[in-house]
């Protein structure tokens, strides 16, 4: 793990922040064909990391939050690109002549699904009679084992109004065998459409990959420490989640007290791992988490670790409760974790070490040398001691950000009447900034420091306001819809970033 590692820390590197479906497209989402392109603008920027938001299966339901997915394995078939579709074989050019008006600034995620679905049920028919179009299915089910649990959880929600498993018979809640041989029977085409969907996704996102590799650019994906109740990872590992076992509920859920984000602080209403079973390593989970890291590294080449501190201790806030404040901290698995797993985490990790960092969980990280965040917007608050400001950073093996997802973007914090002036003008002052072009000056700070990898997100580099935050933490509605409309992307722009990247030596 060490030597992968090393790859991407030990040189100066810059990347770009970008969520897949904030790309620019006719078919209302950034898609995998739209990210190939991407990457040509990435790579005429001279950046040499791009990351992204978490990818899996997103459900209106959840508001449509990457990080509260149906499945911790699954793509999301609204990155599926139509486009890759028709030269494919699975659509005909006329398939995709005529849709929707979509927005280019926003996603309307209820009618891109409806308008990706139709074009998936067309190309589905066609796969079924074209024996031609098949080569590789079977190879792929053979080497993704988690299809068939996933599949079938898809295909029983969608056959009780995509209600949530608890809400399921007794049989298929508890997963009794005969009801899921039934089950498997009742509804065997529709689990084929589910596992054709993921046999498409999956070979874009290949394709995706080796176009990265061409361009000598990482992928930084995103792994969520933790999953969504209503999801296959769930119904399927009950024994590793603290569930009462007869109704299936959380006894128990996660969240972060108050903190930067959120006064009162925020619960997410994960439900937490049961790490052991009569004081020994719950040996079902540890797998669970073994498969995810494979299939990670299969996807990307760097994986960030969402809320890394819940490995050390997690912030437990009783499921009847309303919001988090009334929580506490209950211990994680610890490094024992990360030695259970050993080999099997071959790719290189990035800690989300932000919020309410304790020693502990900083003596973690440095112990398994894994490189922490530094987020700029953070470090103006206060004087001298500040962690985030770069003269503070202790090692090279940082990565340091404007903002993440969850901040408002630069331009945006620094017109916030909500943001002290006494914050803004240390930032003026440290940047030596006359405040014109703040999302210049957060990026010349990022780029100067030394950490060696410095992320920038899109909006940043684009000089964008609050309008285009892309999540509000503690709320639900209006969050990951922001879209860049490719006018945007210009060569002006790449030859700004390139320079500055070439001066800073990234």
């Amino acid at each position: 793990m060490n030597q992968e590692r090393d790859k991407l820390l030990a040189s100066r590197r810059a990347g770009v922040l970008a969520h897949i479906t904030s790309l620019p497209g006719p078919y209302g989402v950034g898609d995998l064909d739209m990210a190939c392109d991407f990457l040509g603008f990435l790579a005429e920027a001279g950046q040499s990391c791009w990351q992204f938001l978490p990818s899996g299966p997103v459900a209106g339901a959840f508001a449509y939050s990457p990080y509260m997915s149906l499945s911790s394995m699954a793509g999301n078939f609204l990155l599926i690109s139509p486009d890759l579709m028709v030269k494919e074989g699975l659509l005909l050019p006329e398939d995709i002549s005529s849709c929707p008006q979509f927005s280019r600034g926003v996603v309307d995620f209820a009618l891109v699904a409806d308008y990706k679905q139709s074009l998936l049920r067309k190309a589905f028919t066609r796969f079924c009679a074209d024996v031609s179009l098949q080569a590789g299915y079977d190879v792929f089910r053979q080497d993704n084992h988690w299809l068939d649990d996933f599949t079938l959880y898809m295909a029983i929600r969608q056959q009780f109004d995509k209600k949530s498993w608890n809400h399921w018979p007794a049989p298929l809640r508890h997963r009794q065998p005969d009801a899921l041989v039934q089950i498997r029977r009742k509804l065997e085409k529709e689990i084929y459409f589910y596992a054709f969907v993921q046999f498409v996704f999956f070979s874009q996102w290949q394709r995706l990959r080796r176009q990265a590799s061409r361009k000598k650019i990482s992928l930084i994906g995103d792994l969520p420490f933790y999953v969504g109740y209503d999801s296959a990872d769930v119904w399927a590992n009950q024994g590793s989640f603290e569930l009462d076992g007869d109704s299936g509920q959380p006894l128990q859920v996660a969240g972060v007290p108050p903190d930067y984000f959120s006064p009162h602080g925020q619960r997410w209403g994960n439900p937490l791992y049961r790490w052991q079973i009569d004081n020994r390593p719950n040996d079902q989970l540890y797998q669970w988490w073994s498969k995810r890291f494979s299939l990670m590294a299969r996807m990307v080449d760097v994986v960030r670790i969402d809320h890394f501190r819940g490995f050390e201790s997690c912030w437990q806030i009783p499921a009847a409760s309303p919001t988090a404040v009334n929580g506490r901290w209950q211990p994680g698995p610890g490094a024992g974790f990360f030695k259970e797993l050993g080999s099997s985490i071959d790719m290189e990790i990035i800690a989300e070490d932000l919020g309410v960092i304790t020693e502990e969980v900083i003596k973690l990280r440095d112990n398994l040398g894994f490189p922490g965040m530094r987020v700029l917007q953070f470090a103006f608050d206060s004087d001298g001691a500040n962690l985030y400001l770069p003269h503070n950073y202790q090692t090279p093996e940082t990565v340091v950000y404007s903002g993440t997802h969850d901040n408002d973007t630069s331009v945006g914090w620094y017109y916030d009447p909500a943001v002290p002036e006494s914050s803004k003008d240390r930032f003026r002052r440290y940047a030596n900034s006359d405040g014109r072009a703040v999302h210049h000056d957060f990026i010349r700070l990022a780029y100067s420091s030394v950490a060696n990898l410095a992320i920038i997100p899109l909006q940043d580099i684009l000089g964008y306001g609050s309008d285009c935050r892309m999540n509000t933490p503690g709320t639900i509605e209006g969050n990951w819809l922001w879209r860049c409309d490719k006018k945007y992307l210009t060569n002006e722009l790449a030859q700004y970033l390139h320079s500055l990247t070439h001066f800073f030596l990234r």
